[in-house]
């Protein structure tokens, strides 16, 4: 779907119906966007690619065999031989963005790779040189897929940030499956392409040599199906091999590939893995109706994105893991409540079966205990399962057995009474075997595929060969004899049921065993019961390291604790905003950061004395002070047990400073730490250097205190407050109701105000949101669809949105002007008259915005 077979040469195509071999990736030379320069350790240059000279002006002759300092200039050699210096085993590859290579200011973004004895240097024309910081599109785009709720939310997200950032018609996010296959799970698409979105794909349209190869080089960029291609120069070395250009991030793509990039209609892609636990989970798969290329600046930032969408995804599965453990647990506790009391399986089982089905979704479920047979719901009869208890007893020696498709691996089951196709047997003893077995109907699961899975090899004009499908309509496939899945968390549950069941089934046939028996049968209860404390250990230390990783000196840590921090200013962003950014309460700071950190420890917390407003610079200064003192209370202080508490006093003194008493008191001891940690740091010096004031720390016996003094410039009294007529353009009113409807316009240059914007409107009833960043393309916009509501940005770059509310005053159509300005008099006097919403504005400021513009009286 997205990627080359790579073990297919550039000149002709291998039979690959029966290859199983891992692929040398070879291919003939580089797409003709850039250009390739390889040498061996000592710097000869030994392959160039033959546009070598029409890029960076050097013939192929003279350079194949010289040195490369003869060909490029010394500080150019320089700063490659300073890059390689940097390369390891983690590192594959070096890169280089915007650099003079030949001196003259043609600026090349270079990437540097080393296989065996070989370094690879590419050189890509840079082609947009506008100043700009394409990294910090990463961070935002990431924050919206972390606030996703689930898996398939994070992937939408995703997809979009990715087809922002790249600028793809479409961008899709395909999901492998166990037996190779891959489905579109999230979408992004111009409205005029036809949807991808459930299609599944062939193994055989993705084989796991080109898995393998995603594993390496994670981006793969196709700018122009049709592009020229150089080739290598010479071809092969002196033994004969061909130069490996796994490695290359613009190698050339088989012809195979292309034929069926053009069947689709594309004329140019990319593809991203999306890589989680060291396997291929899916990829970003972006395609483009026109020849498109992507910068490598630009390319990076969208492999930094797809690495963090990574680790989300793992956060998005590990807590919908944690989830549905939580409720399993308490269904599993009250089953063993039952058992432990004596009551036998096959008597008790009408009881316990309620709780059996609980734990694990089943249409059947059936217990064979000591030669007796009890079952509910859809399943065998007992001289069925007798049958298929001596097959499940060819399974391995106390593992769970499961598997969707009964019938593959155990004819007989399709003749069984009962409609069965899918198995989860729990073993629940050794000898004899006894089971607890989860049985599922069929599923007749309508499985839309992307063409006909069993037809990816077809007779082509050189014979027997893999040929590109020529028909990409969905062809859906009735899957028979399957069930639905048996979840990789259902084993583990069944797993844990069986050392359970296995503990109280061994109990209960104690006195019926041999006294040889019965010590063989303890020892088997103490494993058992060994392993079942062990799990539960390992799950309480998971626990502990995946909620609280303080103190650690690794990544995971960092991101943790600057996520704390950067959440503490968010709230306080948030407090400013609501206030129009003017001053705002320290108290109502304080509570914020409480009750978002403490939720269960917050009335412990009290605050006494005066009720001081901070100027917007000293408040996010604070912000980021009382994050850290609550955090350090939670972790070390007061806050760490029950009977602790904090008492805050706020004073204004006689000069107009502020006095801030904090007061830790109950906890357990406290000690000075042993060395000054950046939280410390942020306490004891943010506030002299930033703020002009003092802070004096005590780490007492007692408890822990500080005495804070904040400068009177950084205060300011709420009667003080003087409200500006001029920056109020939104009326004081209550925010009236407001449901829109239908195409709504939002015109933003910058791209994550506009998805926020989109996200609101969406949020107030718009049915389809068209964003534009340019006059150009707004009034496109405007002429191609009938918009109802509009949000201009006032300042585009080099233009401003006058234009296009010009267009919007002359057809009636309401609208709202956001501005970072303060003197929005100006504004009103060159644009319609108008709503002004400034910025940063928040939900509640944008409807209350948008209600006045719909009961604004026609001019």
């Amino acid at each position: 779907m997205t990627e080359e077979q790579n073990y297919i040469t550039s000149d002709e195509a291998v039979d690959l119906t029966n290859c199983d071999r891992e692929p040398i990736h070879l291919l003939g030379g580089v797409q003709g966007y850039g250009c390739l320069i390889a040498t061996s350790s000592d710097f000869m240059v030994n392959h160039v690619s033959e546009n070598v000279q029409d890029i960076l002006q050097v013939s192929p002759d003279d350079a194949v065999g010289g040195r490369l300092m003869d060909l490029l200039p010394e500080k150019t050699v320089h700063d490659l031989r300073t890059k390689l210096q940097l390369l390891n085993v983690e590192t594959s590859s070096s890169r280089l963005f915007g650099y003079d290579v030949l001196g003259d200011g043609k600026l090349f973004d270079v990437s540097v790779h080393m296989l065996d004895q070989t370094y690879v240097f590419e050189f890509e024309p840079k082609i947009d040189i506008e100043s700009r910081d394409e990294m910090s599109l990463v961070q935002p785009l990431i924050a919206r897929v972390r606030r996703a709720n689930d898996i398939k939310a994070a992937c939408d997200q995703a997809a979009m940030a990715v087809q922002v950032m790249s600028g793809f018609d479409r961008v899709m996010v395909y999901q492998f499956d166990e037996d190779g296959t891959g489905e579109v799970i999230a979408e992004k698409r111009k409205s005029s392409m036809v949807p991808f979105l459930g299609l599944r794909y062939p193994a055989s349209d993705i084989p796991k040599q080109a898995r393998a190869l995603y594993m390496r080089s994670t981006l793969r960029l196709i700018a122009d199906v049709d592009g020229a291609v150089s080739p290598i120069t010479p071809p092969t070395n002196v033994q004969g091999i061909p130069m490996d250009l796994s490695l290359s991030v613009m190698r050339a793509v088989s012809p195979i590939h292309l034929e069926y990039l053009r069947n689709m209609g594309v004329a140019a892609s990319m593809s991203v893995s999306i890589i989680k636990d060291g396997k291929l989970w899916g990829l970003f798969a972006c395609h483009h109706e026109a020849p498109h290329h992507v910068d490598f600046e630009r390319r990076t930032a969208i492999e930094l994105f797809a690495q963090f969408f990574s680790y989300e995804l793992v956060q998005k599965i590990d807590i919908a893991s944690r989830v549905q453990s939580s409720e399993t647990r308490q269904m599993h506790d009250n089953l063993m409540i039952q058992l432990s009391g004596g009551t036998n399986l096959i008597n008790g089982f009408e009881m316990i079966a309620d709780e059996l089905r609980g734990l694990i979704a089943n249409d059947g479920v059936a217990v064979y205990s000591d030669g007796r047979y009890a079952s509910i719901g859809d399943a065998p009869d007992e001289v069925e399962f007798k049958k298929l208890a001596r097959f499940l007893n060819t399974a391995p020696t106390g593992q769970v057995f499961a598997t969707h498709r009964l019938a593959a691996l155990y004819p007989e089951a399709a003749d069984f009474s009962a409609d069965i196709a899918g198995v989860l047997a729990v073993p629940i003893s050794r000898t004899p075997r006894d089971y607890i077995v989860f049985f599922r109907r069929e599923v007749a699961k309508s499985v839309k595929w992307a063409g006909d899975p069993n037809k990816p090899v077809e007779v082509g004009p050189n014979g027997t060969r893999l040929t590109p499908r020529k028909s990409f309509d969905a062809w859906s496939e009735m899957v028979r004899n399957t069930s639905t899945r048996w979840t990789d968390s259902e084993v583990q549950i069944g797993e844990s049921l069986r050392v359970s069941l296995i503990e109280i089934v061994l109990k209960l046939t104690d006195n019926a065993n041999e006294t040889r028996q019965k010590a063989a049968d303890k020892q088997e209860l103490l494993i058992a019961e060994l392993n079942h404390r062990v799990r539960n250990i390992l799950n309480l230390i998971q626990g502990l390291v995946s909620q609280s990783r303080a103190g650690a000196q690794d990544v995971a840590t960092y991101t943790k604790v600057l996520d704390g921090r950067v959440q503490a200013l968010a709230r306080a962003h948030d407090q400013l905003t609501r206030q129009e950014w003017s001053p705002s309460s320290l108290r109502q700071l304080i509570e914020v950061e409480v009750n978002a950190f403490l939720t269960d420890a917050k009335d412990r917390v009290s605050i006494t004395g005066d009720a001081p407003m901070l100027r917007p610079d000293a408040f996010s200064t604070m912000a980021l002070v009382i994050h850290e003192m609550v955090t350090n209370a939670a972790k070390y202080g007061a806050l760490t047990d029950r009977s602790g508490r904090i008492s805050i006093d706020l004073r204004i003194q006689d000069d107009g400073a502020l006095q801030i008493e904090w007061r830790e008191i109950g906890g357990p001891p406290v000690k000075a730490p042993s060395r000054q940690g950046f939280g410390t740091t942020i306490i004891e010096k943010t506030i002299p250097y930033e703020l002009k004031g003092t802070v004096k720390t005590r780490y007492l016996m007692t408890g822990f205190e500080a005495d804070i003094m904040i400068p009177s410039t950084a205060i300011s009294d709420i009667q003080e407050i003087v409200a500006d007529d001029s920056l109020s353009i939104v009326d004081n009113k209550e925010s009236r109701s407001l449901n829109l409807s239908g195409d709504v316009l939002v015109v933003e240059d910058n791209m994550v105000i506009a998805l926020d914007a989109s996200d609101i409107l969406k949020d107030n009833g718009a049915d389809n949101v068209h964003m534009s960043s340019s006059v150009a393309d707004a009034l496109a916009v405007l002429k191609a669809n009938t918009i109802t509501f509009a949000l201009l940005d006032v300042n585009l770059g080099d233009q401003t949105s006058l234009p296009v509310a010009q267009v919007l005053a002359d057809r009636n159509i309401p609208f709202v002007l956001a501005t970072g300005y303060g003197d929005t008099e100006s504004i009103t006097a060159s644009y319609p008259p108008a709503i002004i919403a400034k910025k940063p504005f928040t939900a509640e400021s944008l409807v209350k915005a948008m209600s006045s513009a719909f009961s604004r009286p026609d001019d």
